[in-house]
């Protein structure tokens, strides 16, 4: 009884904090936006750096609070691995825009997609946030290292969309440490969602030829 209270109270909270976590990642995308272009206003950068702080606040007392509801302990930390990652890493925290969007589609009902659109449609809204942020995080780290090729923001654009990609041109690379830790994350985060669109794509397209088939067979 006390775990199944322990999961409804840790249900109801989720569902009321879906929406502000949402408009906390969108918050922290923007503010850590301009923490990294408005390197020429520091009062502009200053206050983007405490909103960002006052985001991560957020998504630290959530998880707080989920893990205090959850009454596993330190085992909420390994079955709940994904959300302490996005606490622990800044870079991860605009794709909890993704499951906040699902969460709210839910409680409207039905999804309108099938699952085949839905994983389509997440994993390239993922696919976006990650690659714009690692853009952001890599521009920060390789814009005045001595020998970086990535001179500004839209060479970090670029670097993103070829990683993300898998077609890694060469032309512009990171050079600095923490750069070339964001380029294997976001190497190995566009391997899985890739095979996510292109796994889910085919499933579809053979559910299509299979339905075809049946159409045209004598006995119908």
């Amino acid at each position: 009884m006390d775990v199944d209270d322990a999961a409804d109270r840790q249900q109801r909270w989720e569902q009321r904090i879906e929406v502000p976590l949402f408009v906390a990642s969108l918050l922290f995308l923007g503010g850590y936006t301009v923490v990294v272009l408005a390197h020429d206003a520091p009062v502009l950068q200053n206050l983007a750096l405490a909103l960002t702080l006052l985001m991560w606040l957020i998504f630290a007392l959530d998880y707080a609070v989920r893990l205090k509801l959850s009454g596993e302990g330190l085992r909420f930390v390994r079955t709940h691995w994904l959300d302490t990652v996005v606490v622990v890493l800044p870079l991860l925290r605009p794709v909890r825009m993704v499951r906040a969007y699902n969460a709210v589609q839910r409680r409207r009902g039905e999804p309108r997609l099938s699952l085949h659109a839905r994983v389509i449609a997440y994993a390239s809204m993922s696919a976006v946030l990650l690659g714009y942020s690692s853009a952001l995080a890599v521009y920060q780290q390789e814009r005045s290292a001595p020998g970086s090729t990535i001179r500004t923001f839209g060479d970090s654009l670029w670097w993103a969309c070829a990683t993300l990609t898998t077609v890694g041109y060469g032309d512009v690379t990171p050079v600095t440490p923490l750069g070339r830790v964001i380029a294997v994350v976001l190497m190995g985060c566009g391997l899985a969602l890739l095979g996510a669109v292109t796994g889910s794509f085919s499933s579809w397209l053979l559910q299509v030829f299979a339905r075809e088939d049946e159409k045209r067979s004598p006995g119908n």
